[in-house]
């Protein structure tokens, strides 16, 4: 049995995973940086313990200062969070290797997801729908190319061996792959250590729906329904919601049913995503599976009533799922903002000292910070400051709700970019659903520009 969780990351997620860990009667463990010394995570948890100096490398990356942590504390179990290691197959295997339980799956299946075109063979064996795209990672511009002229612009170009966004670029034309090809290896080799890149048709006006997978070790697997995700700006989620209000509940239970289907024949353990591209028609087609917990899971714990991170530790502690999939049920309509500390317009990282800081409250409104007054912004990890989540019976309940929480919220000292998300929630595009991965392009940035 777990007694002592360690949470190797940081702010808002860290104080999530406190959260639920406190609920259930686990002690916890918080790391951090210098950065961090001051950040309210730390002293929510029982202990704590300085990894290092500021920078990833030194701190929330480096593998062999948290195993320290762990063995000075007494941790027997480590939660990754998100980002950093969450999905590093080498430290989901260095974790049982030390006899540490790792909140998460299997590192074997940790690789296999990771790898993009790996991730689309097993897919596809699972008679999972997939995007065309080439079947092994490509190293030469030349390769790329002729791939690309075979099956047509636009294309994404991709790092196989990573996501989050980094290294992914549409291209339009021959020319434009050239210029972008070496630059995006180049990043993908710097961010994954692995610059090969992956070639895919681009699915023209998209919405970016997943589906949320509970499994446990015995074969059981839910899944808790589906979230939009297609507001995206650089390719990284701002608004998320759920349900999806384009999809029908056909095919919804149909993807349900697919995700389910493809996590049993991998044989998936823990929480994990798996993301689908949806096409004007509704048809759908594999993205890509993360095995980790995302950014955006309030918005799911919100209409299905159930706790993801407790769930997790549970799988992780060895039990069966306690919920089948006809227990679970959806109620009213969430929606989660990311509150960035970063440029509105430009969308350039916006760090510096947060004089004052004061978020909305009241029935059915969630924050998920750690941020407060003299809150320092470094630049030395993602921008994101806050999540903001509000629920409504309907979904127009939900958003006028979340207008008047942008509204109240209020951040001094810095530039965020709550600007952006009252335009684009006010837009009638937004407010009728008519969203998809092309929405920022469409319905933002082409009224800014202009």
């Amino acid at each position: 049995m777990i007694k002592k969780v360690l949470i190797a990351n940081r702010g808002e997620i860290a104080a999530r995973i406190i959260r639920t860990c406190q609920k259930i009667g686990i002690k916890t463990v918080a790391v951090y940086s210098e950065a961090d010394k001051e950040a309210p995570f730390v002293k929510m948890a029982d202990e704590y313990f300085l990894l290092g100096a500021s920078p990833v490398n030194e701190s929330y990356m480096n593998m062999q200062k948290i195993f320290l942590a762990a063995k000075e504390t007494g941790a027997d179990a480590i939660h990754p969070g998100y980002g950093f290691l969450s999905e590093s197959e080498t430290f989901a295997a260095a974790c049982r290797e030390k006899g540490l339980t790792f909140i998460g799956p299997k590192s074997e299946i940790i690789k296999l997801m990771g790898n993009k075109v790996e991730a689309r063979k097993a897919m596809k064996e699972a008679g999972i729908p997939i995007i065309p795209g080439t079947e092994n990672g490509i190293t030469s511009v030349d390769e790329a190319v002729k791939f690309s002229d075979e099956i047509g612009y636009p294309v994404m170009l991709k790092a196989s061996a990573g996501g989050g966004g980094i290294g992914m670029q549409v291209v339009h034309s021959k020319e434009e792959l050239i210029k972008a090809f070496e630059t995006a290896s180049k990043r993908a080799y710097a961010f994954f250590g692995n610059g090969s890149m992956f070639v895919e048709k681009k699915v023209e006006r998209a919405k970016h729906i997943e589906i949320q997978l509970l499994a446990d070790n015995y074969g059981n697997v839910v899944h808790l329904f589906e979230r939009d995700c297609s507001i995206q700006r650089r390719n990284q989620k701002v608004i998320e919601e759920a349900p999806c209000p384009f999809i029908s509940e056909q095919t919804i239970k149909e993807m349900g049913e697919a995700a389910v289907k493809a996590a049993k024949k991998i044989g998936y353990t823990s929480a994990g995503t798996m993301e689908f591209l949806v096409d004007e028609d509704q048809n759908y087609y594999f993205l890509e599976m993360n095995t980790r917990i995302q950014v955006e899971h309030p918005v799911t714990e919100e209409i299905t009533g159930q706790d993801i991170v407790e769930a997790q530790i549970q799988i992780a502690n060895g039990e069966d799922l306690s919920i089948q999939q006809a227990d679970i049920k959806k109620s009213g309509h969430a929606i989660e903002v990311r509150i960035y500390a970063e440029d509105p317009v430009t969308f350039y990282p916006s760090p510096g000292l947060i004089q004052s800081m004061k978020v909305p409250e009241g029935e059915n409104v969630r924050n998920e910070t750690t941020v407060k007054d003299n809150y320092q912004v470094t630049p030395f990890y993602d921008p994101m400051i806050a999540k903001l989540i509000v629920k409504g019976p309907t979904r127009e309940d939900a958003i006028s709700l979340l207008n008047q929480s942008l509204e109240a919220y209020k951040v001094v000292g810095i530039r965020t970019n709550i600007p952006m998300l009252l335009k684009i929630i006010n837009t009638k595009a937004f407010q009728h659903g008519k969203i998809t991965t092309a929405f920022v392009e469409e319905h933002y940035l082409s009224t800014i520009n202009h």
